[in-house]
């Protein structure tokens, strides 16, 4: 992958310094989440993109390609400031002369409060802050992930604590993420975002991200488990044996898992609760049982009501069922966060715990969000023209949700609550701390540290 900084923007922003007031010395500018679908938001990810970008120098080579890249992009050669990028690695040695400053990653911030600013530290280079927005904007992504995880959380634990055992929680949701992404990249940064909250996953490349960009050794972990070509290769007058295999090949391990629609999710309960009873029970290890398919508060209660009547159950101390320590069930297909609430419903009003059920989500936690989930937005705020400098912000009459922020800006706790102070920063308290600085990444944050912060 090509990894020239100075072609990670928008072709617009390449024109902006012809722009600015003449004598713009100094842009100032901040990211927040404007709202979206939660209230509060998870910041995440801003350390991968400081490392794998905006820390590499630019080089001579760099400016080179990217004067041809643009030249012909716009057909004019008069767009791209060739000379201006010449400057930053003479006078720089190719390090950015910019400050970023950020809440610690893992912070739970409300929405409609600063999470990240940027500025420039050479006044010949005040152009360069808003010319970095398209990079610094992708935080969006792991924020949001990280957020969105942390939800499912909340939802799913909820009906632990009312159903079942709380303590369980670390694992009850899966990340099956990694094919329904839009890149290598999407599912590192995606599936570590997820790590933020969880320790299960099957997205290798979050434990690359996870290890070489925060510190952790081994973030999350899996266990094996069955395809429908694994299974229906038997062809289906063989289903018996093909799971009998699976008991066979892995009943040693402490969790294995089985899908089990591949033709009749209800039969396949009970072919395993009959023909396959005993083996399951003299294994080791505990089987879970996969459906794939179907309305899922629909086939989860059903199929535990089947196994239940097979293997037998418990009643647990808050009053619901919980199945023989040998079985348990993942619901791996059509999971989001309205489908999870349901399926929760269903199950606490059929008297099963929660404890009986993990989650698998793909799609729906790494790709079915966007920038708007959580209507992020990179804004300037201030400017330094000539020695004054003043506010700036939009307020556009058409759209009271687009107002931007003024000023310099702090986040501070009031009354319990963290939130933004315009007009002002670095005032005592303030969360923003300084983590990137010509060219140099000042603080680097572990992942365990961001699970502390980001604790229910």
């Amino acid at each position: 992958m090509n990894r020239n900084p100075i072609l990670l923007t928008d072709s617009y922003k390449v024109g902006h310094y012809k722009q600015y007031p003449p004598q713009t010395n100094n842009v100032y500018s901040y990211f927040e989440s404007r709202g979206g679908m939660f209230s509060e938001t998870v910041f995440f990810g801003l350390q991968y993109y400081l490392q794998e970008y905006l820390s590499k120098r630019v080089t001579m080579d760099d400016v080179t390609e990217a004067t041809s890249y643009f030249n012909e992009h716009f057909g004019n050669p008069n767009i791209f400031p060739s000379q201006m990028w010449e400057l930053l690695v003479e006078k720089h040695g190719g390090h950015m002369p910019v400050r970023i400053k950020a809440v610690p990653e893992g912070t739970v911030v409300p929405v409609s409060n600063v999470l990240m600013t940027i500025e420039n530290t050479d006044p010949d280079f005040y152009w360069l802050t808003n010319y970095l927005e398209t990079l610094l904007s992708q935080v969006w992504y792991g924020t949001t992930v990280a957020t969105l995880s942390r939800e499912m959380k909340k939802l799913i634990l909820r009906g632990l604590e009312r159903t079942g055992d709380p303590s369980l929680i670390d694992f009850k949701l899966h990340d099956f993420g990694f094919r329904g992404v839009s890149s290598v990249e999407s599912a590192g940064v995606g599936g570590c975002a997820h790590l933020v909250n969880f320790r299960g996953t099957d997205t290798v490349k979050a434990l690359e991200v996870a290890y070489q960009n925060y510190g952790c050794a081994m973030a999350g972990y899996s266990i094996p488990a069955s395809e429908h070509s694994t299974m229906t290769a038997w062809e289906q007058i063989n289903e018996v044996k093909a799971y009998e295999n699976m008991i066979d090949q892995y009943g040693d391990c402490p969790l294995y898992a089985c899908v089990s629609d591949s033709y009749d999710i209800y039969r396949a309960c009970r072919i395993w609760g009959t023909e396959l009873k005993d083996k399951v029970l003299n294994a080791k290890g505990t089987l879970v049982v996969r459906p794939d398919s179907g309305t899922p508060h629909e086939v989860v209660p059903k199929c535990l009501e089947i196994l239940g009547d097979y293997f037998g159950y418990s009643i647990n101390s808050k009053g619901y069922r919980v199945l023989h320590p040998k079985v348990r069930l993942i619901q791996g297909d059509g999971i989001d966060f309205e489908g999870t609430r349901k399926i929760l419903t269903a199950l606490e009003r059929d008297g099963w715990s929660v404890d009986n059920v993990a989650f698998g989500m793909g799609g729906g936690l790494l790709q079915k969000i966007n920038r708007d989930t959580q209507e992020f937005a990179f804004k300037c705020s201030s400017a330094t023209i000539g020695t004054r400098e003043v506010d700036v912000f939009k307020c556009p009459v058409t759209s009271r949700a687009k107002h931007s922020k003024k000023g310099r800006m702090s986040l501070i706790e009031k009354d319990g609550v963290l939130t933004t102070v315009t007009r002002g920063s670095d005032l005592p308290g303030d969360r923003l701390e300084l983590v990137f600085e010509n060219g140099e990444i000042i603080k680097e944050q572990t992942l365990t540290e961001i699970r502390e912060r980001a604790k229910i």
